[in-house]
C-alpha cells in the first residue's frame, strides 16, 4: 500500500514538475522557486518560510510645543522675516534668546539709524550708554543721529562710545546747539584723538545747528574730503558764502548737498558750487530768500549731471529762471514749492522737460487752471503736486486725471 502511495505521488511530483518548468519563462520578475525545491514542495508540501526579521524603523521626532518653537533658533530666524527693523527692536527686548538671535547678525538691523536725544541721555548713567553703544556694534548699526546736543554732549559722546572710531559710517546733529568748538571737536581733534581719524569711512553727514559758522566747514580731514558724499546742512543761519568756499575746497566729491535754510548764501555762493562741484546728483536750495535767477543759470550751464533740483520758498525765483532749468536734459525731480512769482509762462517752459518725472507745484499762488493743463504735455511724468494752488479746480484735477493716467496727483 505504501509502495503504491509512494509511486503515486512520485508521479504526480513529476507531473507538476513538468508543468512548472514549462512554465517558468511566463512569471513576472518575482524569482521562481527551483527544480528541488519544487520537487520537495511536490513530495512533502512546501516548506515552512523563515520568519521575517522586522526592519528597525528610526523613530519619529516627537513634535515640538510652541515653548520650544521661541527657543529654537531655525525657527527663529524665519519667524523673524516677517518684522522690519524698528520691530525688531521690540522683539530683542522680549528675552535673552531672542536677543541673541536678533543680535547675531547685522542683517536684521540693516538700515536702522539710532537716534539719541541728549536731553534724555545727560541723566542716564554711564554704564547704561555703555551697554546701548555696545549693542549698536553687535547689531552693525552704522548710522547715528544726535538730536538737541549741546558742545559736551558730542564730548560725552566720543568719550563714552570710542568704538565709533571704525564703526560709525553716518552721524547726522539735529536741532542742535553746538557752536564751532563743538563742531571742531566733532570734526577734528578731542581728548580721545582727532576725530577726523574716527571717522575715516564717514559718507554722510547732516547738520543742524543755527550758530556754526564758515569756519567750522573747514574742519573736515583729508580723509573725509574723499570719502564724504553726502552733507546735510540745514537751518546754518550763520553760514555765508565764505563757508561754501570751504565746502568746496574741502570735500570736491559732494554728490548730495542740502543748504536749506542757509538764508545767507547768496546767487555768488551757488555759482562757486556750480563751478566746482560737477559730481552733484541733488541740490536743495529751499528757504535760501537770497537766490534769484542768476543762481539757475549757473546751475544749468555747470551741473550738467544734476537729478533733483529743491527751490521751495525761494520766492525771487521767476519764470525767466525757470527757463533755464528746463535745459537740464537730465533732472528727474523738481521742486518748486510757494514759488510766489512762478507764472503760467514759466509752467510752460516745463513742458519741453522729458526726462522729467516728479513735479510739486504746491502753494504757487499766480498759476491758473490754463497753464496747470499744459503740463499734461509731461507723458513721462510720474508725480505731480498741486496743493494749495488757487488755480487748480476739480474740473482740472479730472483732466490731469484723463490725459495722466499713470502720474500720482496730489491734490
Amino acid at each position: 500500500m505504501s509502495s503504491v502511495s509512494a509511486q503515486g505521488v512520485v508521479e504526480r511530483a513529476s507531473a507538476e514538475l513538468s508543468r512548472r518548468i514549462t512554465g517558468l519563462g511566463l512569471r513576472g520578475r518575482r524569482r521562481s522557486p527551483g527544480v528541488v525545491e519544487r520537487v520537495a514542495n511536490a513530495l512533502c508540501g512546501p516548506t515552512a518560510a523563515a520568519p521575517r526579521v522586522p526592519r528597525r524603523r528610526r523613530p519619529s521626532p516627537r513634535p515640538l510645543v510652541w515653548t520650544q518653537y521661541v527657543q529654537e533658533e531655525r525657527f527663529l530666524e524665519k519667524f523673524f522675516l516677517y518684522f522690519n527693523s524698528n520691530e525688531r527692536r521690540t522683539l530683542a527686548q522680549v528675552c535673552t534668546k531672542w536677543r541673541d538671535v536678533l543680535y547675531s547678525s547685522p542683517r536684521w538691523w540693516t538700515g536702522l539709524v539710532a537716534v539719541l536725544d541728549c536731553r534724555e541721555l545727560r541723566s542716564a548713567t554711564g554704564l547704561c550708554m555703555q551697554r546701548f553703544y555696545n549693542s549698536l556694534v553687535r547689531r552693525g548699526i552704522r548710522g547715528v543721529v544726535l538730536v538737541s546736543a549741546s558742545d559736551d554732549d558730542i564730548n560725552e559722546f566720543i568719550r563714552q562710545f570710542p568704538l565709533s572710531a571704525h564703526h560709525v559710517h553716518a552721524i547726522s546733529l539735529k536741532g542742535c546747539t553746538i557752536t564751532d568748538r563743538g563742531l571742531e571737536a566733532i570734526l577734528d581733534h578731542l581728548q580721545v584723538g582727532a576725530v577726523a581719524q574716527l571717522l575715516p569711512s564717514l559718507y554722510e553727514f547732516s547738520l543742524q545747528a543755527y550758530h556754526v559758522t564758515d569756519a567750522a566747514l573747514g574742519y573736515f580731514s583729508p580723509k573725509q574730503s574723499a570719502s564724504l558724499s553726502v552733507l546735510r546742512l540745514h537751518s546754518c543761519w550763520e553760514l555765508t558764502n565764505h563757508g561754501v568756499v570751504n565746502i568746496v575746497h574741502s570735500l570736491p566729491n559732494l554728490t548730495v548737498l542740502s543748504l536749506s535754510g542757509c538764508s545767507k548764501v547768496t546767487d555768488e555762493g551757488v555759482e562757486l558750487l556750480a563751478e566746482n562741484l560737477p559730481r552733484l546728483r541733488c541740490l536743495d536750495l529751499s528757504w535760501c530768500p537770497r537766490v534769484t535767477d542768476n543762481a539757475l543759470e549757473y546751475i544749468a550751464c555747470d551741473l550738467n549731471h544734476l537729478e533733483e533740483l529743491t527751490l521751495d520758498r525761494c520766492v525771487h525765483i521767476t519764470d525767466i529762471g525757470v527757463g533755464y532749468i528746463s535745459t537740464m536734459q537730465s533732472l528727474v525731480a523738481l521742486f518748486l514749492r510757494w514759488c510766489s512769482q512762478l507764472r503760467d509762462f514759466g509752467v510752460q517752459h516745463l513742458c519741453g522737460m522729458r526726462s522729467l518725472q516728479l513735479l510739486s507745484l504746491a502753494g504757487c499762488p499766480l498759476l491758473t487752471s490754463g497753464g496747470l493743463s499744459s503740463l499734461i504735455q509731461l507723458r513721462q511724468l510720474r508725480e505731480l503736486e498741486l496743493t494749495n494752488c488757487p488755480g487748480a479746480s476739480p474740473e482740472l484735477f479730472d483732466y490731469l486725471h484723463e490725459h495722466l493716467p499713470r502720474c500720482t496727483i496730489i491734490e
